[in-house]
């Protein structure tokens, strides 16, 4: 990777960070509205984005000294301890859980274990402002939306999607199952 920082030219520097990244095959937007500090950021962070590896969540707290043991080794009570150590560490690798209430202490660690800590995920824990979010219901599934509208949407928001998708057949709202949420980690910046 280029070092971008050896030249003295800030111009030059944009530029060369533009270059870097058309030669990746990212498409720029036009960032005329950012001085030339936070677009020198900006470019520097998509740059560091588009040339990590990314590597599963589940390796990540594993390089972190995280054990995550499979679930069926578990009784209810080391699970329930063994997943707020997952999701806290998580958390300290810039890594957040969102929309879980409608799944038990059991259910969430078995999905983070069979599937949510598989994904491949670009983190950087020394930078706060970076956040990656693992949203329980993001998939856009039909499934995801109906548990969501369920569990999770306000009154506005079901109103406003009904009113976008008439056709919707909307659940009605019940109270989620659990109580998770209010106590999960969050980043500085939501």
């Amino acid at each position: 990777m280029i070092d971008f920082d050896d030249e003295p030219d800030q111009e030059k520097r944009i530029e060369k960070l533009k270059a870097q990244l058309e030669t990746l095959g990212e498409g720029l937007s036009d960032h005329s509205g950012l001085s030339a500090d936070m677009e020198e950021e900006f470019l520097k962070h998509i740059l560091a984005f588009e040339t990590a590896e990314p590597t599963s969540l589940l390796q990540w707290l594993e390089n972190a000294g995280q054990d995550v043991p499979p679930p069926n080794e578990l009784d209810d009570a080391e699970l329930h301890t063994g997943l707020w150590e997952v999701i806290n560490r998580m958390a300290s690798l810039g890594a957040y859980l969102h929309n879980t209430n409608h799944l038990s202490d059991r259910e969430l660690y078995t999905y983070l274990f069979e599937e949510g800590l598989r994904e491949d995920a670009v983190l950087f824990p020394d930078n706060p402002g970076y956040v990656y979010g693992l949203d329980l219901l993001g998939s856009g599934s039909e499934e995801d939306m109906q548990l969501y509208m369920k569990y999770f949407a306000d009154e506005a928001s079901r109103a406003e999607w009904k009113a976008d998708f008439p056709e919707l057949e909307m659940p009605p709202h019940e109270d989620p199952p659990f109580d998770r949420d209010k106590d999960l980690p969050r980043s500085a910046f939501g």
